[in-house]
């Protein structure tokens, strides 16, 4: 499975960043899925439905189905967090997987940056990632991209991968 990475600080555009590409790159009549890391507690569900009931009643997995979708919702209650590669293994086969987050998994990456948030380049300090995208200009020993420049960034992604 051909993956790529999307890492970044908090409000750096990382999610923004990931909608375009997904876009341009389905577009280009690639399938993508897509992983998200989380560093805090969510919840897909609400409330008072029944698939909630059911979690909240002691239900490890519970899969939600209807006729134009399904979800899975599984609860670790006290497992260890699943790794990018147990999740990967989880999902149906497509062109590409990009990831948001997982910066610190081996895969390669594109950073996303914006100067305002003030936080420093992860890429300074790591190899996996390929190239920085940025709302700014910056000197680096890898390629630049405009934070806004979807269709180059994409174009750098495909041709790293092999699409």
């Amino acid at each position: 499975m051909r993956l790529y990475g999307i890492v970044g600080w908090k409000n750096a555009g990382k999610t923004g960043l990931m909608e375009r590409l997904v876009s341009e790159i389905c577009n280009r009549g690639y399938s993508v899925s897509t992983v998200k890391h989380a560093h805090h507690v969510f919840d897909v569900d609400q409330p008072g439905k029944d698939s909630y009931r059911h979690r909240q009643a002691g239900a490890t997995e519970v899969l939600l189905a209807s006729g134009r979708r399904f979800a899975l919702m599984h609860e670790l209650r006290e497992a260890s967090e699943p790794t990018l590669e147990d999740l990967l293994s989880r999902l149906s086969p497509v062109d590409l997987v990009l990831i948001e987050g997982y910066k610190r998994d081996t895969h390669h990456k594109i950073e996303a940056h914006r100067a305002e948030t003030g936080n420093p380049l992860i890429a300074t300090e790591d190899s996996t990632i390929r190239a920085v995208a940025s709302d700014t200009d910056l000197t680096l020993d890898r390629p630049v991209f405009d934070l806004n420049d979807t269709a180059g960034i994409a174009d750098f992604i495909l041709a790293e991968v092999g699409l």
